[in-house]
């Protein structure tokens, strides 16, 4: 398989994109970023692009699937409309171009609670990106959902709080629900997603990711 990702640099995107390449039924891996990785390997090509200038590299949005693990958070955006513009708008239009192109399979990262009718913006931005996405009709379309994650060298604050009350609650047997999620785990279940899954659209919720594809 040709596997093509967005979000590439990002804290999960950027395990992904090592799981692909050691992954033996991913032949060729392409992916989109905005400044030079200096990641060398023979599957790998890499193309330094203008994110809001996508349809001028249509030609290249061509393979087999497109795995979106592209986002930002508020503070980095600046502001609402900013974040939209990353989160929304780009993931969107990559979307499109790779179903124009044949793309069978878009695998998305999105997140717990995402839905178009949250009165939360930032769940209310990937609910909606989901929705449009599906309007595509891809012929394998999976989405995670997943909860807190487990960043390596994280440096929100809020975050790493979160982490550590949630560790302290998950030792006592509470909220293991929502069990802190390391980014590396997360790339390895996105990596195997498109083998295991059915075609049509499938939902990976925060309590199923840590047990998606154990027995394969």
């Amino acid at each position: 398989m040709k596997a093509l990702v967005i979000g590439a640099t990002g804290s999960t995107g950027e395990f992904l994109v090592d799981k692909l390449l050691e992954n033996h039924d991913y032949t060729n891996v392409v992916i989109f970023v905005r400044r030079p990785t200096g990641k060398q390997n023979p599957k790998l090509t890499e193309h330094v692009i203008d994110f809001f200038k996508i349809d001028s590299y249509k030609d290249l949005i061509v393979g087999d699937v497109l795995f979106s693990c592209l986002g930002t958070t508020l503070k980095a955006a600046g502001s609402q409309e900013n974040q939209f513009k990353i989160d929304f708008d780009i993931p969107a239009a990559f979307a499109r171009i790779a179903k124009q192109n044949s793309v069978s399979s878009f695998v998305l990262l999105s997140s717990y609670n995402a839905s178009a009718q949250s009165k939360v913006f930032y769940s209310q931005l990937k609910g909606k990106l989901e929705d449009k996405i599906a309007e595509l009709l891809f012929e394998q379309y999976i989405i995670f959902r997943p909860g807190l994650l487990l960043r390596e060298g994280s440096d929100r604050l809020g975050e790493k709080i979160m982490v550590k009350v949630l560790k302290a609650f998950n030792s006592i047997g509470l909220f293991r629900k929502f069990k802190p999620l390391p980014t590396d785990l997360l790339a390895e279940k996105l990596a195997k997603a498109p083998k295991i899954a059915p075609n049509g659209t499938s939902i990976i919720e925060l309590d199923e990711v840590f047990y998606f594809g154990k027995s394969v």
